[in-house]
């Protein structure tokens, strides 16, 4: 069996309807996940690699959107973290049924968002991240 994990989206974009509230769940979930400076802000936004959220005028997103966790550990401290910083429990840390060693926990973030963190098993990185340089 082989599954393949890298760089699946360019970029996602939530609409939220209490950006101060998203962010400081956004930046416990990070912190916990290894990304502690991750966030970056404007006055009416906040962005993290390639996740953009700004302020609902008339709607508000819901996607599910899943960050890779290096080991079970670190999906326990996303966990808690995410419920300490106003998430909901989508569902605790455990092993899934998606294929072996598939190991996460799903939580709501302030907007109903469904925000998981994912170990899938031993693995090994062919580069550690994609670097883009413009011409």
């Amino acid at each position: 069996m082989e599954f393949h994990r890298g760089r699946l989206f360019d970029h996602v974009h939530l609409r939220v309807s209490d950006l101060t509230a998203s962010k400081r769940f956004y930046r416990a979930v990070f912190a916990a996940l290894g990304w502690p400076d991750l966030v970056q802000e404007g006055p009416d936004f906040f962005y993290a690699d390639e996740l953009f959220v700004d302020a609902a005028d008339d709607y508000v997103t819901r996607v599910h959107l899943a960050f890779q966790a290096p080991d079970r550990a670190t999906v326990q401290a996303f966990y808690r973290a995410a419920l300490g910083a106003g998430g909901q429990d989508n569902g605790p840390p455990g092993e899934r049924t998606y294929h072996p060693g598939y190991y996460a926990a799903f939580v709501l973030d302030p907007d109903g968002n469904n925000i998981e963190a994912v170990y899938h098993g031993p693995f090994q990185r062919s580069a550690s991240s994609v670097v883009i340089t413009p011409k």
